[in-house]
C-alpha cells in the first residue's frame, strides 16, 4: 500500500485511486456505491468477501460526505456525524489505531474520529474522592480496599480513565463506587468537570465527524431513543460493519435482562447486614437499613420461588409461557425503599449525598420495575425465559430474560425509517447462488435497499482446498457415533498440517471430550493445545495461538467469527459440524414457532441460511492475505448426503473439493 489518495472536488467525489494496494477495483465498486448511498440518502448492503478492504471502502466515502456537509453548514448548525458500529473489539482497534491514522496523514482536509464507549467505563474524579473517604463504611474485604488504593493512584496519572487503561479488571463492589453515573453526575456543578474523563471525551464526541461504536453501545442507545432519550447526538447515517451480527445483538439488547447478582449487588451496597457496610451506613436510617434487610431476604424467598415453580435445569434456559402461578412481593419491596430513598434525597442538602441517594432511588427502582415487567410478561410479542447456574461460590444464580421475538419491526421503525442512510457490510449476508439477501434483510426489517455483491480478491483454488468425508456416521441419527469418530479422526488431519490448525465445535461439551481425547496425543507430538473450556478469554488465546508454533486451538461460537489470524499460524480449519442452532433455547424456539404459524418452513427460511452464513464465517477464518493457503475440513456428511448440503456448498468460495473416506487410521484414545 503506496500513501497515495487521489480525492477530487467538491460534493466528494472519489476518484478511482484509493490507498493502493494489489486488489482495489472491488473497493472503488464498494466506495463509489457507499458515496451515493450517503449522497442520495439510501440504504444499502455490500457482501464483500475477505480482503476486498471494506473498512476503507466505507471510510473514505464517509469522511468526504461529512466533510462536504462541514462545509455547507451554517454556524449555529450541528457538526455532521456518521456513526461506524462493529462487533468485535478487533475491528474497532484496528480502525482506531491504523486505517483512520493512515488516512488522517493522506487526505487533503482535516476530520476528526473518536471511539465512543459507555459511561460505566470511565472514572469519576468527584465518586473516587467519596469512596476514599468512606472506604471504612463501603468495604469490608482487604482486597477491595487495596484495589479502591490501585485505583487512587492509577487515576493520577492515567489519561484515558477508563477500564482499557487499567493494568487489572477490579471487582464489581469497587468499580460500582467509583464509576461515571448518569444518576450520579453533577454536571457543570462538579469542581471535576473540566478534567472529567467523561465529559472530555463526550466534547470531543459532540465534535467529532465519525463516531466509533459497537453494536451493542449502538443498540442500547436506540432502545434509550425509543424511550425519547439516547446516549449518541444525533446522526446523519449510520455504517454497520460486520453486520451479519446484528439481529442476536439487537435481540439482546432491545429485551430485558435482570439477574438475582443484581438485585442482591443494589441492595448490598445500601446496605449489606452481614458487614454492615454500605451508603445506609453513613446515615442515621435505621428503619430504612432493616427494610434492605428485609428485600434481600424478599429477593431471595422470591428466586427460589421462581425455580420451584418454572423448574429450570442447571445451566439451561427454560421458557415462561404464561406468566408463572406466585405472587411477586420483590417489586413493591424495591419500590418501596426506592420512594423511601427518593423523600430522604429530597430533604438532603449536601450535593454529594443527594446524588448518592438520587442515584440509589433510581436504581432500585428500575430493577422492581423490570422484575415486575418479567413477571407480569408486560412487553408485547416477546420471548421470556429464566436460567439457573451455580457460581464459583457454589450459589444459584438467577437470571431473568425478554426478548423481541422478531426485531424487524423495530428496527425498521426505530432505525432505518429513522435514519436517512444505513450502510450494512459484511463478507457474509447471502445465501445459496445465485447469492440471495432475502433472509439477512428480512431479519432485520429493511424491506428497500440497493443491494451489491463483491466477491474476495483472493485465489481460493489455489490458496484453499476443501477436505469432505465419505463414510461419517450421520450426526442426526447416530449423535454418539458420530462425535465418537470426530475425536479419532481430528488427529489425522492436524498432523496433515503439523498443528497450525482451528478446531471449530458447535458443541462445548464435544470440545471438551475432544481436549480430554487428544491431550496426551498432542503433547506426545509437541503440539501446544488451547481451549476455550481453559477460562481464559478469545483475546488470550489468540495471542498465545499466533506466539506458539504448531499450535491448535479448539473453540466454538466465537471462534467462528471477527477471528484474524494471517500467516503460517494458521493452516488448517476444521469444522466438526454444520453449525445448525438447536432449537432448544427460547428465543429460536419462539422464532421458529412464529414461521410455523403462519405457514411457513422454520429449516429452510431460518435454520439453514443462518447455518450457512455461519459456515461461511468459518471458513472465512482460513485465507487472511493473497499469501495464506491452507486446507478446510468438514466431518458433517451431511454436506454430500443432504439436499441441502449443496446450498451450503455453494454459498462456500470456489475453491478445490477433495473427498476421502472416513475409514482409516482412527485415534482410539490409546495414544497411537
Amino acid at each position: 500500500m503506496t500513501n497515495s489518495l487521489d480525492i477530487l472536488g467538491p460534493g466528494g467525489r472519489i476518484a478511482k485511486r484509493l490507498p493502493r494496494y494489489e486488489h482495489r477495483e472491488p473497493q472503488l465498486r464498494m466506495a463509489q456505491a457507499v458515496e451515493a448511498a450517503l449522497a442520495d440518502g439510501r440504504h444499502l448492503i455490500v457482501e464483500a468477501g475477505t480482503g476486498v478492504g471494506k473498512s476503507f471502502g466505507y471510510l473514505v466515502p464517509a469522511i468526504l460526505h461529512v466533510l462536504g456537509k462541514l462545509a455547507q453548514r451554517q454556524e449555529s448548525e450541528k457538526v455532521p456525524k456518521i456513526i461506524i458500529s462493529t462487533h468485535t473489539i478487533n475491528l474497532q482497534e484496528q480502525l482506531i489505531g491504523n486505517d483512520l491514522p493512515f488516512l488522517r496523514s493522506v487526505m487533503p482536509d482535516e476530520f476528526t474520529a473518536v471511539l465512543v464507549k459507555g459511561r460505566r467505563n470511565y472514572l469519576s474524579r468527584r465518586r473516587l474522592g467519596l469512596a476514599v473517604n468512606r472506604s471504612g463504611q463501603l468495604f469490608g474485604y482487604d482486597n477491595e480496599l487495596l484495589e479502591l488504593q490501585q485505583i487512587d493512584h492509577w487515576a493520577a496519572r492515567t489519561t484515558d480513565g477508563t477500564t482499557a487503561d487499567l493494568s487489572f479488571r477490579p471487582q464489581a463492589a469497587v468499580w460500582e463506587e467509583v464509576a461515571s453515573d448518569s444518576a450520579n453526575c453533577l454536571g457543570r456543578k462538579c469542581a471535576f468537570y473540566d478534567r472529567c474523563f467523561y465529559f472530555q471525551d463526550r466534547r470531543r464526541m459532540q465534535n467529532a465527524q465519525l463516531l466509533i461504536v459497537n453494536h451493542a453501545l449502538f443498540f442500547s442507545d436506540l432502545a434509550l431513543r425509543r424511550q425519547k432519550s439516547g446516549l449518541f447526538p444525533n446522526y446523519d447515517a449510520v455504517i454497520f460493519d460486520e453486520a451479519h451480527s446484528l439481529e442476536s445483538v439487537a435481540a439482546e439488547h432491545l429485551g430485558l435482562s435482570i439477574t438475582s447478582g443484581q438485585v442482591h449487588f443494589a441492595l448490598t451496597r445500601l446496605f449489606n447486614p452481614r458487614t454492615g457496610r454500605g451508603l445506609l451506613a453513613t446515615h442515621d436510617l435505621r428503619q430504612l437499613r432493616q427494610a434492605t434487610t428485609d428485600c434481600l431476604t424478599a429477593a431471595d424467598r422470591f428466586f427460589a420461588e421462581l425455580i420451584d415453580c418454572a423448574a429450570p435445569a442447571a445451566n439451561r434456559p427454560r421458557r415462561t409461557r404464561d406468566v408463572l402461578p406466585l405472587r411477586n412481593r420483590l417489586s413493591p419491596a424495591l419500590g418501596a425503599i426506592a420512594d423511601t430513598l427518593g423523600d430522604y434525597a429530597e430533604r438532603l442538602t449536601g450535593a454529594d449525598d443527594e446524588h448518592d441517594f438520587t442515584a440509589a432511588h433510581q436504581r432500585i427502582g428500575q430493577l422492581g420495575l423490570a422484575v415486575e415487567s418479567w413477571h407480569s410478561q408486560a412487553i408485547p410479542d416477546s420471548v421470556y425465559w429464566l436460567e439457573a447456574n451455580r457460581t464459583k461460590s457454589d450459589q444459584t444464580r438467577t437470571s431473568l430474560f425478554a426478548a423481541p421475538i422478531d426485531v424487524g419491526p423495530i428496527l425498521a421503525s426505530s432505525l432505518f425509517a429513522a435514519t436517512r442512510s444505513v450502510i450494512l457490510t459484511s463478507a457474509t449476508l447471502s445465501t445459496g447462488r445465485p447469492p440471495s439477501f432475502d433472509f439477512f434483510q428480512k431479519r432485520i426489517g429493511l424491506e428497500s435497499a440497493t443491494a451489491i455483491q463483491l466477491g474476495s480478491p483472493f485465489d481460493y483454488r489455489r490458496q484453499a482446498k476443501l477436505i469432505l468425508l465419505d463414510g461419517m456416521p450421520d450426526p442426526g441419527n447416530e449423535r454418539d457415533e458420530f462425535e465418537r469418530q470426530v475425536i479419532g479422526i481430528l488427529p489425522r488431519f492436524l498432523a496433515r498440517s503439523d498443528g497450525h490448525a482451528f478446531v471449530l465445535f458447535t458443541s462445548f461439551d464435544l470440545l471438551r471430550r475432544a481436549v480430554d481425547s487428544l491431550s496426551p496425543w498432542l503433547s506426545e507430538r509437541r503440539m501446544t493445545c488451547f481451549s476455550q473450556a481453559s477460562g481464559q478469554s478469545r483475546k488470550q488465546l489468540l495471542d498465545q495461538f499466533r506466539a506458539t508454533p504448531r499450535a491448535v486451538l479448539f473453540g466454538t461460537d466465537s471462534f467462528w467469527q471477527g477471528v484474524d489470524v494471517p500467516g503460517d499460524a494458521l493452516r488448517n480449519v476444521i469444522i466438526t459440524k454444520l453449525p445448525f442452532s438447536v432449537p432448544d433455547h427460547p428465543l429460536l424456539e419462539a422464532r421458529l414457532e412464529s414461521i410455523r404459524d403462519r405457514g411457513g418452513s422454520p429449516f429452510f427460511e431460518y435454520q439453514l441460511p443462518e447455518a450457512i452464513i455461519k459456515l461461511r464465517q468459518g471458513f472465512g477464518r482460513l485465507i487472511r492475505s493473497t499469501t495464506d493457503t491452507g486446507i478446510v475440513v468438514i466431518l458433517d456428511p451431511r454436506i454430500r448426503t443432504k439436499a441441502y448440503g449443496r446450498t451450503c456448498l455453494d454459498s462456500l468460495p470456489n475453491c478445490e473439493i477433495e473427498v476421502e473416506p472416513a475409514q482409516g487410521e482412527i485415534f482410539d484414545g490409546t495414544g497411537r
